[in-house]
């Protein structure tokens, strides 16, 4: 009896976590729609920014190099973005987005600076000893793109004072609900869509001119990369975290059925060893 009741007690323990993973995969569920919706619509804002970036870099007034756009002939130490979520269980996102990076820095062999986005990228980091220059956590579901210009701030700053000759960004690319790509990307310096002469088109006028609208246009463009960057890695956390949660969540009700179909066994063995008990007491009787 003893053993039955243990595996009662697990079984009612297996069904309260199902409970929880359940209600973790319907949160997850109605924050990754929202989370999509605004991943998918800043995509559509960076690549007619590239475009006009390029049309501008293109220009023989151009020329003329910005400092965002220089490139270092020797480049010895780089800056990563590293975005990652604040929290776990979204199944291997984090575990995959940590080892792209460690992997990305051993094949850069350069001194690396880490801007860790979100907490679970930041303690990794910690752990490995790696240089920490700024940490920014607890960014919400749902951040503005004034709540990411520090983070653009920071890595053009140490861009253009030399501090860094390169920077990068490693976040989760959103393909699909099932599939989020750990991905590594350049942001600075700027590098220019090369643009064929006979297709480029430039029906506008440039006020005050080309050059002062370029000299605008870059620090934006690395702004919104950034904060592109980082809607596109809610998008991944929270498509990642529903299907850990009901894969949890069919994991737990596959256990209960076992654990049912145990107890049920356990419990006719002990009614059958009851029976015998009895009808060898009247036997004996008898």
């Amino acid at each position: 009896m003893a053993n039955i009741r243990l595996i009662r007690r697990r079984i009612r323990g297996v069904q309260s976590t199902a409970k929880i993973t359940k209600a973790m995969e319907m949160i997850a569920a109605s924050k990754m729609r929202r989370a999509q919706e605004r991943g998918l619509a800043g995509r559509v804002y960076t690549q007619k920014i590239t475009q006009v970036i390029s049309a501008l870099a293109s220009l023989p007034q151009n020329k003329t190099t910005h400092p965002l756009l220089v490139n270092r002939e020797s480049v010895k130490k780089i800056a990563i973005v590293h975005i990652t979520p604040d929290r776990g269980l979204s199944g291997g996102l984090v575990s995959n987005l940590n080892r792209k990076s460690a992997s990305f820095m051993i094949e850069q062999g350069q001194t690396a600076s880490i801007i860790a986005v979100g907490r679970k990228g930041m303690e990794f980091m910690r752990r490995t000893g790696q240089n920490i220059v700024a940490e920014f956590t607890q960014l919400g579901d749902k951040p503005d793109l004034v709540d990411t210009l520090p983070i653009a701030r920071i890595v053009i700053d140490d861009f253009i004072s030399g501090k860094v000759d390169a920077v990068y960004i490693t976040y989760a690319k959103f393909v699909n609900t099932m599939v989020q790509v750990p991905t590594v990307v350049k942001v600075l310096p700027v590098t220019p869509v090369a643009v064929e002469a006979g297709k480029m088109r430039m029906d506008y006028i440039f006020e005050p001119d080309s050059a002062a609208v370029l000299d605008a246009l870059l620090p934006r463009f690395v702004e919104m990369g950034v904060y592109h960057a980082i809607l596109e890695a809610i998008a991944s956390e929270q498509s990642s975290r529903m299907v850990a949660m009901r894969n949890a969540t069919q994991n737990a009700n596959e256990l209960i059925d076992d654990l049912t179909l145990v107890y049920n066994k356990a419990r006719q063995e002990s009614i059958t060893t009851e029976l015998l008990d009895i009808i060898g007491g009247a036997a004996a009787l008898a």
